[in-house]
């Protein structure tokens, strides 16, 4: 399944829920501690997306929007109900 998020890097803990409007229609908020410096952004938003959906690491990737904080995900068997629920907070 794929799915817009939006990244907030900096963050005190790391966080995915929430929604955000965006391009791509509205996009799941994932908040990470690192900044966004030497992908290390990236590297803990494919750690919190697959914890939140209970995947493995592997089943995460970024599709698109490596350099912003707007990007396009695919999860590997994550579950579209959990997605609607985590959007909506």
């Amino acid at each position: 399944m794929r799915f817009a998020i939006h990244v907030r890097p900096g963050a005190r803990h790391d966080h995915v829920g929430g929604a955000r409007p965006g391009r791509n229609g509205p996009a799941l908020v994932v908040s990470v501690q690192p900044r966004a410096v030497d992908g290390a952004a990236n590297t803990a938003v494919v750690a919190a997306v697959a914890d939140a959906f209970g995947v493995r690491r592997a089943d995460v990737s970024i599709v698109s929007g490596h350099r912003g904080r707007d990007k396009i995900v695919e999860v590997v068997g994550g579950d579209p109900a959990l997605l609607v629920r985590l959007r909506d907070g």
